[in-house]
């Protein structure tokens, strides 16, 4: 069998004459390609940097300090979200291997277990939920511009004045998504440390003006039974875990970029339940600090800021915008706007597929899905917890299980090739996504089975796997080692690179 690529310290890329062959594929284009072997310079710093932006952000602020409104003490919040999120890191480091070793963007993966036609489905639905984060982030920076005008001047009485500062912040989020995604990487380093200090600083307020951990913490818990706070706990920790689920999903987008397992593996792991902790931390004792202070928990930072004078809501403003930024350009544009590429690789580009995701955010309505807490983490976060967690069950069941984590990489690009199925689709992931999405709404309409949908993140994940494990057994997709020996060029060191290269890689030393 030809050597179409090869494989060096774990990472996997093209040899120049496979890429060649590949060139004039509709299925691929500069964005969806594979990465070289250059292009995989991502540190375990950037990794870390690329949470922390995105995990310090309005959301997660709301999101922790909903809990306190629905009832939790500070702990029991705090461990919930904590919880949630080491549950969720095992998707999404599972995921980010396949992206690191590959080079491939989550469409291209989504190729390898729906088909190359199949693959607009997980990619659409993914890119639907990123469109609702989108427009809810646009709304909390609108919202605080909104307080800011209001404070400094007569905003309040310009008619509709909330929707015009919406609508000004979602343009300027839509301008700064052209820059594209390898300009996240040089925007967190610097926002990060920046988002921590403005954190850090709110928490030193709640804390001074509440006189202490004690008063601000002091909120009891409302749930008298056990049972009455499982009612809450179990959705409420679906929702923390769906809050991850998208990134959990399309996270090669970001993986593909990885210097090296270790180096994505390190700053996941540090970053993303260390970040939130803290600021859910930050959320819970601020919300809580307001109780004491103001007589009420104000879980809106917008609405908060309200209380301060003209140059407090300016800075918050500013850390708002910042905040919404980081998170809006890293988690919730990159995966609509590839998306968008794959539907039509040839004509699509990473800019018009910003554009979409943008409008696609204001069909989606965020004033309403952040209108009600409750709303907000029971219907938004669990519905498409619900829809995600069979996707992610599907996608980690192929690639470690199914395929043993052997791909024949160019033969994702074609339309008629091994992952093309039938006419496109691979029926067998449509099953079992299916399978997934019922079997846990049935919680919903049956009384005795309502904790399937309390948890239905969970057991989608769990029933799509197993089913499509099944399912997937005699796949003549699947390759032997045998097969991806004969097609893979293995290399250990620089010193083999170079020796090899001569009769492998002979235009585009890159690649090694």
């Amino acid at each position: 069998m030809t050597k179409t690529q090869v494989e060096q310290n774990g990472i996997v890329t093209l040899t120049s004459e496979a890429a060649e062959t590949l060139k004039d594929s509709h299925l691929l284009n500069e964005d969806l390609r594979p990465t070289t072997k250059k292009e995989h310079h991502w540190t375990a710093y950037n990794f870390a940097s690329l949470w922390i932006g995105m995990c310090i952000c309005i959301p997660t602020y709301t999101m922790s300090s909903g809990l306190i409104a629905l009832g939790m003490n500070w702990w029991q919040a705090i461990v919930t979200i904590i919880l949630g999120n080491l549950i969720v890191l095992i998707p999404i480091l599972l995921n980010t291997h396949a992206g690191t070793k590959f080079g491939i963007p989550y469409p291209v993966f989504a190729r390898l277990w729906f088909g190359s036609k199949g693959a607009h489905i997980p990619a659409i639905a993914r890119a639907i939920v990123a469109a609702a984060w989108f427009g809810i982030n646009c709304w909390y920076g609108g919202a605080a511009i909104d307080t800011l005008l209001v404070s400094m001047t007569g905003w309040e009485q310009v008619g509709g004045h909330l929707f015009i500062a919406f609508f000004a912040f979602w343009a300027l989020n839509v301008l700064i998504a052209y820059r594209g995604p390898e300009a996240i990487r040089k925007m967190e380093f610097w926002a990060a440390p920046v988002l921590l200090i403005l954190g850090l600083a709110l928490l030193i307020w709640a804390l001074t003006a509440a006189g202490g951990f004690g008063p601000m913490l002091s909120a009891p818990s409302k749930f008298n039974s056990v049972g009455s706070f499982l009612a809450i706990f179990f959705p409420a920790l679906t929702g923390v875990i769906a809050f991850w689920a998208t990134l959990a999903l399309n996270i090669p987008d970001f993986g593909r970029y990885a210097k090296s397992q270790k180096a994505q593996v390190v700053g996941q792991s540090i970053a993303l339940p260390g970040t939130m902790g803290l600021f859910a931390f930050i959320g819970v004792g601020v919300t809580s600090a307001t109780v004491v202070i103001f007589g009420e928990a104000i879980w809106d930072p917008a609405a908060l800021l309200s209380h301060f004078p003209p140059f407090v809501i300016f800075i918050g403003t500013i850390g708002i915008i910042l905040a919404a930024l980081t998170t809006n350009v890293a988690a919730n544009v990159v995966a609509p706007a590839r998306a968008a590429e794959n539907l039509y690789p040839k004509k699509i580009t990473f800019a018009g597929g910003a554009i979409l995701t943008g409008l696609l955010s204001l069909v989606m309505q965020p004033w309403y899905l952040v209108g009600d807490i409750a709303n907000y983490i029971f219907v938004f976060l669990n519905g498409y917890g619900a829809l995600l967690g069979p996707i992610d069950g599907i996608a980690i069941a192929d690639y470690w299980f199914v395929r043993k984590r052997r791909l024949a990489l160019s033969e994702l690009y074609k339309s008629d090739g091994r992952y093309s199925y039938a006419s496109g689709f691979n029926m067998k992931s449509i099953y079992a996504l299916l399978i997934g999405i019922v079997i846990p709404v049935l919680g919903l309409f049956i009384p005795a089975l309502s904790f399937l949908w309390q948890n239905a993140w969970t057991f989608g994940l769990i029933i799509s796997g197993c089913v499509y494990g099944y399912l997937m057994r005699q796949s003549p997709s699947m390759l032997s080692e045998e097969e991806y020996a004969s097609m893979t060029v293995m290399m250990d060191s620089a010193s083999t690179s170079k020796k090899l290269s001569g009769n492998v890689i002979k235009s585009d030393p890159e690649n090694v």
